[in-house]
């Protein structure tokens, strides 16, 4: 399985993107889907997580800004990330993760100015 995340950039804060990430393989539409990110200096820390059946959840940090949602049919998860912070900026990862197995893409970069 290989994930390929994009849709990082910079944006001014308050402003808004849209993180993709698409998954090969046969397992995406049975795989719980998970963002993590990873602040210059800091440890990877959880974001948000959608699982087969479309059950989402959230950080407390970004409830309510950001959205996670997946389109099976295209193998691709997606992260919305509204109302952005200078603290959001981080190389944002998508994971996919089945019970015997976890599996990581490359990481795309925000960056959110002030």
């Amino acid at each position: 399985v290989q994930l390929q995340a994009c849709g990082g950039g910079l944006v001014q804060a308050g402003g808004s993107l849209r993180l993709s990430c698409a998954a090969s393989g046969s397992i995406f539409s049975i795989s719980t889907m998970r963002w993590y990110r990873q602040a210059p200096g800091k440890q990877r820390e959880y974001v948000a997580r959608i699982d087969g059946a479309g059950t989402t959840q959230y950080a407390d940090s970004v409830k309510s800004r950001f959205t996670i949602s997946r389109d099976n049919a295209k193998n691709t998860g997606y992260l919305q990330m509204n109302s952005l912070k200078p603290e959001d900026t981080a190389v944002y990862y998508c994971n996919l993760l089945q019970p015997a197995a976890s599996y990581w893409g490359q990481g795309t970069e925000v960056t959110v100015s002030s």
